[in-house]
């Protein structure tokens, strides 16, 4: 299940640097061409996305470095870490930016020309998004199995596919935004309403960019293993015999990889070699049936 959420989160962070990069180029040229502010903004969008995407990827190889003497628990929450860096990078270098660029336009409104060449480039990068899009979802699905989407999204602790989702989310929304601006802008033949386009753009990136370091945040400071994964754990305490009673458990999320610390009162009448060899069992039972599960401590004691 950790080999296949890992081979999920590496699949759609290549489709979105894939098509950002190629985006990114064309969107430079028509900028150029055109004079374009919505285009420019939407330019620098995609060649910061394309850059977010090398650091998701970098985050997810160095969050699989084997745990040494400082880092006994590994280096799980590197990749949020990263994916938080994305989230600020999203807020500066695309909302802020696009913003700046249309504030600028309107300021020092310029004529435009070739705008078909744009539009164009606009409907083919809007396809273009859109398969990138897709396949975020498509290995979403993978991950979250049956689950609603929107539950899925409220517990994931996948940083790295909020992160794509909520990138293709707003490179999507920016693209149709910025087509519709620009279209207006060449009926009307008034340039505002293409710097209206880019400020536009940049309101929708910092709105994800919040919602995107929000869920990461709580990741970085510590959080809980999804729900799924508690219950699955609470329920295989609880089919233990020799176990009395389960005061607590308490998870912790370190990336891909789930850590667990619990408290239990064994049956009155175990020597300390049966309590011993009764929790080892549990130990092995947990890791085997949960796979995210790597770490175990379980403290017998007869009192919370």
């Amino acid at each position: 299940m950790a080999s296949s959420t890992h081979d999920s989160t590496t699949r759609a962070i290549l489709y979105a640097f894939l098509a950002n990069f190629g985006i990114a180029i064309a969107k430079s040229w028509a900028a150029w061409v055109t004079g374009s502010g919505s285009m420019l903004a939407e330019a620098i969008h995609s060649y910061a996305d394309t850059g977010n995407q090398v650091l998701l990827y970098l985050g997810l190889r160095q969050s699989q470095r084997p745990a040494d003497d400082e880092h006994p628990l590994g280096y799980g929450k590197m990749s949020y870490f990263w994916s938080f860096v994305v989230a600020i990078l999203l807020f500066s270098m695309g909302g802020l930016f696009s913003i700046y660029e249309g504030v600028h336009k309107l300021q020092n409104p310029e004529p435009l020309s070739q705008v078909w060449i744009a539009i164009v480039v606009l409907i083919l990068a809007i396809l273009l998004e859109g398969s990138s899009l897709f396949g975020a979802l498509r290995e979403i699905k993978k991950v979250r199995g049956d689950r609603p989407f929107k539950e899925w999204l409220k517990h994931t602790r996948n940083s790295e596919l909020v992160v794509v989702l909520g990138e293709d989310i707003g490179a999507q929304l920016g693209l149709i935004l910025a087509l519709g601006f620009l279209i207006t802008a060449q009926r009307t033949g008034n340039p505002v309403y293409d710097a209206m386009g880019s400020i536009c753009i940049g309101v929708i990136l910092i709105v994800i960019s919040a919602f995107v370091a929000s869920r990461v945040r709580s990741l970085l400071v510590g959080r809980s293993a999804d729900p799924e994964i508690q219950e699955a754990i609470d329920k295989i305490i609880a089919e233990q015999e020799s176990i009395e009673f389960c005061f607590n458990t308490i998870t912790m999320q370190f990336g891909p990889d789930t850590m667990l610390a619990a408290k239990i009162k064994m049956q009155p009448g175990l020597s300390i070699d049966q309590a011993v060899a009764s929790i080892n069992a549990l130990e092995r039972e947990l890791k085997e049936r949960v796979p995210k599960l790597k770490w175990c401590f379980i403290e017998p004691d007869v009192t919370d």
